[in-house]
């Protein structure tokens, strides 16, 4: 099989004494056992024609059929039927592009089958119908040690760009909540979101590419996209609701496109943060004493407005409201025009003659101010939100317009 040739010297060549093994980036080969003499040397531009940084696309091993980097399956599947070879673990090269350039200068100086398993298929076959496919993997002590000088230069640069981020001072963000304008430290903006708006991502130091990271978070969003279960919906307004109601305001922890922002997953090669923090879970069980085995966790209720009735679901409680009381919220909500607010005190305010306010409400964690639930002409009138003064408490019970859907309750019943 040919190999072609490429521009400028990516690794050094070194004959030993006898001549016998010659050696390419530290990495000897013999007639029998490798043997390593020195460090590898990695890479310095792809092909020695352009900075690494400044390449738009990756080589093939083989021949000058030349791929982006983003489309990386592309180059593999390129290689495996025009070429025959099969690289194993790519997810756990840490510099694909470096990785490519080097063995594409390797192999122009030795065979392929100094490097690669040789695997034949359709063996059984006449032997014109038979082939032979190449596997390079890291079993080759040279292809084991490339893979962890790229795991550790990656990690270098990795480090050097979050101590960068943790210095600067001159970051400007946006809320991707409620626009609120940060000017700073990234932390000051990551802070808020996690105070204001119970949405965490992690702590500032365990973050890198953090503009990057909040551009992806922000795009996911403006198009209508659930952060965790990645659902789209059709408004803003529906999305908002949905995020709160279902306590979505976090990232889905099984999309790996949000892995290259934090720094654990450079830590250790091949292993995600996931994997990393399960490990130490397990420890930390390992060591547990306490035995858990007859722990329960009892379903949240929603209880009725009017007597001690509890139901699994909201619905099954608006029904027994509405059967056994006449009370339909989801009307009067609909014929007042109440928003999410008003609901919340409309609920608080019967809880209060009844019963003593649930500190855990799960009827008001169902409560919607999605805008598609109310008609054209209230959607345009902007209901003012005005906090009452509770220091006097009776006589707002006493002359709030509430008084009268409990009076109309009472004679009904």
């Amino acid at each position: 099989m040919a190999a072609s040739k490429t521009q400028g010297p990516v690794a050094r060549m070194q004959e030993d004494r006898d001549g016998s093994c010659s050696t390419v980036g530290g990495v000897g080969y013999g007639d029998s056992k490798d043997c390593i003499l020195e460090p590898l040397s990695l890479p310095e531009s792809p092909g020695g024609t352009t900075t690494l940084e400044g390449s738009p696309s990756v080589p093939c091993i083989f021949c000058e059929e030349h791929f982006p980097v983003a489309e990386q399956d592309k180059l593999l599947k390129h290689m495996i039927i025009e070429h025959k070879i099969v690289i194993a673990d790519v997810k756990l090269v840490a510099d694909f592009q470096r990785y490519i350039l080097y063995w594409r200068k390797r192999f122009t100086e030795q065979p392929i089958t100094d490097f690669c398993s040789v695997i034949r298929i359709n063996s059984t076959a006449p032997f014109e119908e038979q082939e032979n496919y190449f596997l390079l993997c890291d079993v080759l002590p040279e292809d084991r040690i490339l893979r962890e000088e790229l795991q550790k230069q990656r990690l270098r640069e990795i480090l050097e760009q979050q101590q960068q981020e943790r210095n600067d001072t001159n970051f400007h963000g946006v809320c991707m909540f409620c626009n609120e304008e940060f000017l700073g430290n990234r932390s000051v903006i990551l802070n808020h979101m996690a105070r204001e708006h119970a949405f965490n991502i992690g702590l500032p130091d365990n973050i890198v590419n953090c503009n990057e990271f909040l551009c992806t978070l922000q795009k996911k969003l403006d198009n209508l996209q659930c952060l965790y279960c990645e659902k789209t919906f059709r408004d803003k307004n529906t999305l908002k609701d949905h995020m709160r109601k279902k306590q979505h305001r976090k990232i889905n922890p099984k999309n790996r496109e949000y892995d290259r922002f934090y720094v654990i997953n450079y830590l250790e090669l091949g292993k995600s943060w996931e994997e990393v923090q399960l490990e130490d879970d397990r420890e930390l069980l390992d060591r547990q004493e306490d035995d858990w085995s007859d722990w329960e966790e009892h379903p949240a209720s929603a209880v009725c407005l009017f007597c001690e009735k509890q139901a699994e679901t909201i619905e099954k409680l608006y029904v027994h409201m509405e059967d056994a009381h006449e009370f339909d919220l989801l009307k009067i909500k609909s014929e007042l025009g109440l928003n999410f607010y008003q609901q919340v005190k409309l609920v608080n305010f019967i809880r209060r003659y009844y019963f003593p306010t649930y500190e855990n409400d799960t009827l008001l964690c169902t409560l919607s101010d999605s805008e598609s639930d109310l008609t054209a002409q209230e959607q345009n009138e902007n209901v003012p939100i005005i906090s009452e003064d509770t220091s006097k408490l009776y006589a707002l019970k006493q002359s709030s317009i509430l008084n009268q859907l409990l009076l109309q309750e009472y004679l009904k019943t």
